[in-house]
């Protein structure tokens, strides 16, 4: 295998004779596979190196893990060195253990910075950087990404950026821009999602300012609609009726069909000053309780 192809997340009690003959038999496997994952001393390079190969196809991570550890630690300036670090880059990121694939890509790359092969070493550490903050169940379940923390996700698309940057020839660089688009709209979705949260405290200034970080900072992507409106929203809130008549000039023009628009092509969502009424209890508590309801925005389901 070659690794720059990418392989690319009690019943009744039991008798205490019966639980003593489970228990054997448990730490009985347990050191078989203990034992299957042990290279013998006189294993040479090639026979290590080959055993490595044949984990990483059956994709038993941990297993190939030990093999190219040993490999490297063995045969330091061997002809596989330095494709045995390559691989465990791979192997750790397979392994679902992403800080330690961007340790090794980080290691590979601070020794061997003019490798043909580097350019993989910052593709590894671009992918094992933007799956960080996952737990292993999150991989395998349906959960809105924009609505977790962020900063890896923005570590991730620095990584492919330096990777796009450096090698615009790599065979990594078109999967690479693609996710730093992926990883753009997560991020602009994310800032929506915060100002939504603004809204909720009563904190429509602040709302306000993030749909236009977004309209800024984030052009070409799906949620520069949802920042126009939450401008819109924010401003008609606080009364600054110019700033929002702009806001919604441009929403009308650049997304007539976003759903904060009705079929008049007028905006719909209309909360104002007098719409937004604070009771005395949102007062006391600086907007902790009782707050007031506007709009939530988020144009993959509509406005709530």
């Amino acid at each position: 295998m070659s690794l720059i192809s990418t392989h690319h997340i009690l019943p009744k009690r039991w008798p205490l004779l019966a639980c003593l003959l489970a228990s054997l038999f448990f730490l009985g496997g347990c050191a078989n596979n203990d034992d299957e994952g042990d290279i013998a001393a006189d294993s040479g390079e090639q026979q290590i190196y080959d055993e490595a190969q044949r984990y990483l196809n059956a994709r038993n991570f941990d297993l190939a893990i030990r093999a190219l550890q040993a490999l490297e630690s063995r045969y330091p300036f061997g002809r596989y060195a330095e494709q045995a670090q390559l691989e465990l880059i791979y192997a750790h990121y397979g392994a679902y253990s992403p800080e330690a694939a961007v340790e090794a890509a980080d290691r590979f790359i601070r020794l061997h910075p003019q490798h043909p092969n580097v350019d993989y070493a910052y593709y590894m550490k671009g992918l094992a950087t933007a799956t960080a903050s996952q737990d292993f169940l999150s991989r395998f379940t349906p959960t809105d990404k924009t609505l977790r923390d962020t900063s890896f996700a923005k570590e991730a698309f620095a990584e492919f950026s330096q990777l796009v940057t450096r090698f615009p020839d790599s065979p990594y660089a078109t999967d690479a821009k693609s996710r730093m688009v992926y990883l753009r709209n997560l991020l602009a979705r994310n800032e929506i999602h915060v100002a939504n949260y603004y809204f909720r405290r009563g904190a429509y200034l602040a709302a306000a300012n993030r749909g236009r970080y977004v309209v800024e900072n984030f052009q070409g992507t799906p949620a520069v609609g949802d920042g126009l409106a939450v401008m819109a929203q924010g401003y008609l809130i606080l009364g600054m009726d110019d700033l929002a008549q702009n806001a919604i000039d441009t929403l009308v023009l650049n997304y007539p069909e976003h759903p904060a628009l009705n079929k008049k092509g007028e905006f719909d969502t209309v909360y104002t000053q007098e719409g937004l009424q604070r009771s005395i209890i949102n007062k006391l508590s600086f907007g902790l309780f009782d707050p007031p309801r506007p709009p939530q925005f988020d144009s993959r389901k509509g406005i709530s």
